[in-house]
């Protein structure tokens, strides 16, 4: 792993000078044992002051708090020396991953018969190339319900020419299964456009690959300009990535309370890696710092029926990687550790500034799940809403689709929900109506990209949000019976005196 130490020191000093200015600042009064005194002890300058140290941490690191990177590694000392400033021992469960960066914007035009530029982008794990070559069809499918397998099997690329472009379609497989037949087949590049089968598949698409499965460029189109390539009689395409991978280590970092019984956690979670392209600020420093401050304030608690377990998971941007490799240890190596966690909850970008204030639909009372959801899940969910409804906060359901670091929970039968303020879905009229903001627009316009900076941060939301995180955080860990029928050490049996972090190696 490259890491520029001297940057990556700096950034430690700036954290621990933080870490002081925190800890030296007014204590809270008294026990915040309940609802009303716990978010009062959680506020959003707290929560905001942990922002400004990521903020300057990817200041100090070339822009950004990529897993992999310095950047990353002084988010995780901030974050360790804030929580044992508070009293928690933080441990580091490392991993291995596959390191990707994007190192400069992708290209994609129409050279001939016609000079034409389109939106694009590189898909995740992408090769480097500048290419400019025939365009090649893959199996397409534009009329009547555009149903698409375009390159998901090796007969899609029969009587492919070597050294051309393949234009494929997205639909059926995985973006990954696409590009590495395709670079069996001998292609220079990929094009990778939306299927075009309904109205949430028509603009530019730009996924993941899931891994390093090829060397040569992968660029993303929409629909139309996808059909626009297949259908020109002779076109030639110029693509362009520029990227860098390796294979890397990078950690989680987990932390729990000493008070409350092991034999019924609760555990919440937010992904503390920003993507190559910025700072992260919202996504996910925002999360990340609510379950900081939250975390330092529980610490005042005298008693605690629970245990709470808190987790900043790495490489999140690159497939929910972190959070993958906890639950699959457990599975592996204690799976009664898993079977003790009574839910889990998710934080990943809770200060959008064109935000919605969003709870995972657990009950589907909106969306129907694409995923299966684990019973006790709705009850997690009625945790934020009854909240918001007692003090008279609009809210909305959100897709519970897994697509965030609480899918290797749920896939392993825990339950599990959590708040969002939106990323790139476009905020409507009614919205606007409950919440503010702009119509029309996406909820972070700032969403993977270098303006995630501090800036970038609603402290509104934020402050909406810190205060569910805090009631749900105490709420939890004095009584879960609605999820799993346990209230706490006086209705179930004595607390364990042992820890249980799973195989966490200390930091």
């Amino acid at each position: 792993m490259r890491v520029q130490r001297r940057t990556a020191a700096a950034a430690v000093a700036a954290a621990a000078l933080a870490v002081t200015t925190l800890t030296a600042g007014p204590a809270q009064a008294g026990n915040p044992n309940n609802s009303t005194k716990f978010t009062d002890a959680v506020t959003v300058d707290g929560v905001y002051q942990h922002l400004e140290a990521l903020q300057a941490v990817a200041d100090a690191n070339n822009g950004n708090r990529a897993a992999g990177t310095s950047g990353y590694e002084a988010s995780g000392a901030y974050v360790e020396q804030t929580l044992r400033a508070a009293g928690y021992t933080p441990h580091r469960q490392y991993f291995d991953f596959d390191y990707f960066a994007e190192l400069a914007p992708a290209e994609l035009a129409q050279a001939s018969p016609n000079a034409t530029t389109y939106e694009t982008g590189t898909y995740t794990y992408s090769g480097s190339g500048d290419v400019t070559a025939a365009v090649q069809a893959v199996d397409l499918h534009l009329d009547g319900d555009r149903a698409s397998t375009s390159g998901c099997e090796a007969p899609d690329f029969a009587g492919f020419t070597a050294g051309n472009i393949a234009l494929i379609q997205r639909g059926t497989c995985g973006f990954g299964d696409k590009a590495a037949n395709a670079t069996a087949a001998g292609a220079s590049a990929v094009i990778i456009f939306n299927q075009g089968n309904d109205p949430g598949r028509m603009d530019l698409i730009v996924g993941t690959l899931g891994g390093i499965v090829t060397d040569i460029p992968v660029v993303g189109a929409s629909f139309a300009d996808g059909n626009e390539l297949a259908t020109t009689t002779g076109a030639v395409a110029h693509v362009f990535a520029s990227t860098e991978m390796d294979r890397r280590q990078t950690f989680n970092i987990v932390a729990e309370t000493s008070k409350g019984r092991t034999d019924n956690v609760v555990m919440m979670g937010a992904h503390l890696d920003s993507v190559s392209d910025g700072p992260g600020i919202n996504d996910n420093g925002s999360g990340s710092a609510s379950i900081l401050e939250t975390a330092v304030q529980l610490a005042e608690v005298n008693k605690l029926n629970n245990q709470v377990r808190f987790a900043w998971w790495g490489a999140e941007e690159l497939g929910l990687l972190g959070s993958e490799h906890y639950v699959s240890d457990l599975v592996e190596n204690d799976p009664a550790a898993l079977q003790r966690i009574a839910t889990y909850v998710n934080y990943d970008m809770v200060a959008s500034p064109n935000y919605i204030i969003g709870v995972y639909d657990a009950d589907q009372s909106t969306y129907p799940a694409p995923v299966d959801v684990p019973p006790g899940s709705p009850e997690t969910e009625d945790v934020f809403t009854d909240y918001f409804d007692h003090v008279g906060q609009p809210w909305v359901d959100t897709e519970f689709s897994g697509r965030s670091d609480y899918q290797a929970f749920i896939d392993n039968g825990v339950p599990a929900s959590g708040l969002f303020t939106g990323a790139d879905g476009t905020k409507t009229d009614e919205e606007v109506a409950m919440f503010g903001g702009i119509a029309g627009i996406i909820y972070d316009p700032n969403y993977h990209q270098p303006g995630d900076t501090l800036a970038n941060v609603d402290k509104e939301a934020l402050d909406i949000m810190s205060n569910a995180i805090a009631h749900a955080t105490i709420t939890l860990a004095q009584d879960t019976s609605a999820i799993n029928g346990k209230r706490g050490a006086g209705k179930s049996g004595n607390p364990h005196p042992t820890k249980d972090v799973g195989e966490q190696p200390a930091a």
